[in-house]
């Protein structure tokens, strides 16, 4: 089972992020495509992709350590990093992609050990395997938060920084 979601330009701030059809949150596949959205504005405005993110988790905001993890997967110019999972971006044209801003992703179907919890995956650009994204759901609010993101591992460089292209 596979889910896309499509943006026409991508957000630049909280309210932009809250402004769009998708912060309602009412599929997981919405959710972690704002997470994606907010990872990707992450080395242009760091401020404000950690306030989409604390949004994006709902009653569990980020801790200092898992901040801090995310600004250390972008040093060395990785900026490169989550436009890799949106369609047509490859290391070949420096992960640029295709718009409007496309994601597919895979459910997954193996049943959690909590309720509660879904996990999806997702293909980049520049890796092998897709990456996992889970998600909560909040049932008073009917909402899928993030959970837990492993969608900034490592990826192939793109092919104009490579020096042994």
């Amino acid at each position: 089972m596979a889910g896309t979601v499509v943006f026409e330009k991508l957000p630049k701030s909280l309210d932009e992020m809250k402004a769009l059809p998708q912060a309602a949150m009412t599929t997981i596949e919405d959710t972690a495509a704002l997470t994606i959205a907010a990872l990707a504005l992450y080395p242009e405005n760091k401020e404000e992709s950690l306030a989409m993110l604390d949004w994006l988790r709902g009653p569990r905001p980020m801790s200092p350590m898992e901040k801090q993890f995310i600004n250390d997967r972008f040093m060395d110019g990785k900026e490169y990093l989550a436009r890799s999972y949106f369609k047509g971006s490859s290391p070949d044209n420096s992960y640029t992609p295709d718009q409007p801003f496309t994601l597919e992703f895979i459910v997954d179907t193996a049943p959690m050990a909590d309720e509660g919890y879904k996990r999806l995956y997702i293909k980049s650009g520049g890796a092998d395997s897709p990456r996992p994204i889970t998600l909560r759901i909040k049932p008073s609010e009917g909402k899928w938060y993030l959970w837990e993101q492993m969608l900034l591992a490592g990826i192939r460089i793109p092919v104009a920084e490579d020096p042994w292209a």
